[in-house]
């Protein structure tokens, strides 16, 4: 009888395992059928059109910027790098070789956009939330008014220049039949703004530590999708993997030596998300989330056996996360910055002799201690001409929601 049964579960796994192969194989013709009715970019603009028309792009596609901000590097270094995307399969250094240039010794006509226009009415670089991101686009063929085609990028900052040259590289693409770089629907006018003024993506870099190149190509890979805001968690429990000249032990809470962050890594990776039009918003959590602190200072911990919350009762504690955000202040020109808040269990507090009689001597509870610890951090945020950003169970909690909201600003997951 058991082998019987053995014998009746394996043509039921066969019969399973067949069943989710056509399920698995029907979804995936059904998934490469694609409607020409829609555009394919991302995010949709707010307002565009288009036609019917092919316009092939030259491989040697030219750049040309003028206006107040046709001096600005941001531009032209963003031109090379999508001119790189769009024309990946060009191979570069081969000369006769490329595939591009026998294709072109193969045309007898010339090639429909041979120059990109952008127009950059502002020479102000400064990146903040709230930038003027929008741009205008359009994308037609000359009609025979000239032998040349042309593309044109209109914005009043570049950061909506960085914008219109996104969709500009998702409306081009590559042709495997005819070897070319084609434009499909044109003529192409695109009026863009973004609807959200914050479009961020978080990493977290204290549990899952993360190399500079790596976190790189994370924001390379947030232009395509034309995000601004990348919330770094730099510092939790887990570890304390950035260097703080004024306090330089307390990353001796890193992981190793290896998985840090120098002040120079930090202002790389700043300068890198500038040149793509994202803002670093960087979070160091208080007072819950910091055991790592206390492996180079361990006077921060209330006691040995009592490593977070953060130790109230210490002057010690704010003038550590007072020169914690002075340091930062240099690296992050970003207006908002992240303080965390979140989970934190006071019972600590209440427990450890030194702080349970600070806590009477000020007649505060834990829970009044908590609201105060949160509302002297923000201070100091504002001090250093900071916004101090908490999480927003902060803000539901009633007991210290009414003052929180005076100085600082939600955030959620889902925000």
């Amino acid at each position: 009888m058991l082998l019987k049964s053995q014998e009746h579960l394996s043509v039921l796994k066969v019969i399973i395992i067949t069943a989710l192969l056509i399920i698995f194989t029907s979804s995936l013709s059904v998934s490469t059928d694609v409607d020409d009715s829609l555009a394919y970019i991302w995010p949709l603009p707010a307002q565009f059109s288009s036609g019917n028309d092919t316009l092939s792009v030259d491989p040697a596609l030219c750049l040309s910027v003028s206006g107040k901000g046709s001096g600005l590097k941001i531009v032209e270094e963003a031109f090379e790098r999508y001119k790189a995307i769009i024309f990946e399969h060009e191979v570069e250094g081969v000369n006769s070789h490329s595939v591009f240039n026998n294709f072109r010794k193969r045309r007898s006509r010339g090639f429909d956009i041979g120059t990109l226009k952008i127009v950059v009415h502002s020479d102000n670089e400064e990146l903040q939330l709230g930038v003027d991101e929008s741009y205008t686009l359009l994308v037609a063929k000359n009609e025979g008014l000239s032998i040349i085609g042309e593309a044109t990028i209109e914005a009043n900052t570049v950061y909506g220049a960085l914008r219109g040259l996104e969709t500009f590289s998702q409306l081009c693409s590559f042709d495997y039949d005819t070897k070319s770089v084609l434009v499909y629907k044109a003529p192409w006018y695109i009026q863009d703004k973004p609807r959200f003024a914050f479009r961020g993506l978080l990493i977290d870099t204290s549990r899952h530590y993360l190399p500079v190149d790596v976190i790189e190509q994370i924001i390379e890979s947030m232009s395509y999708a034309k995000l601004n805001v990348l919330h770094w968690h730099i510092i939790d429990e887990q570890s304390f993997p950035l260097e703080v000249p004024t306090y330089p032990n307390l990353w001796k809470g890193a992981y190793s030596k290896w998985e840090r962050y120098t002040v120079e890594d930090a202002h790389e990776i700043v300068s890198f998300a500038k040149m793509r039009g994202i803002n670093v918003m960087a979070e160091v959590d208080v007072p819950g989330h910091a055991e790592s602190w206390g492996a180079g200072y361990p006077n921060l911990w209330p006691s040995p056996s009592c490593r977070e919350p953060l130790d109230v009762s210490k002057n010690f504690t704010f003038e550590v996360i007072s020169s914690i955000l002075s340091d930062l202040r240099k690296i992050f020109p970003f207006e908002l910055f992240h303080l965390g808040g979140d989970e934190v269990n006071t019972d600590c507090w209440s427990s450890t002799p030194h702080v349970k009689k600070w806590l009477r001597d000020h007649k505060l509870t834990a829970k009044e201690a908590y609201q105060y610890f949160v509302l002297r951090a923000q201070k100091i945020a504002i001090s250093k001409n900071w916004t101090p950003v908490n999480w927003f169970v902060l803000f539901c909690a009633n007991e210290i929601a009414s003052s929180i909201f005076k100085f600082a600003l939600p955030l959620d997951f889902h925000s």
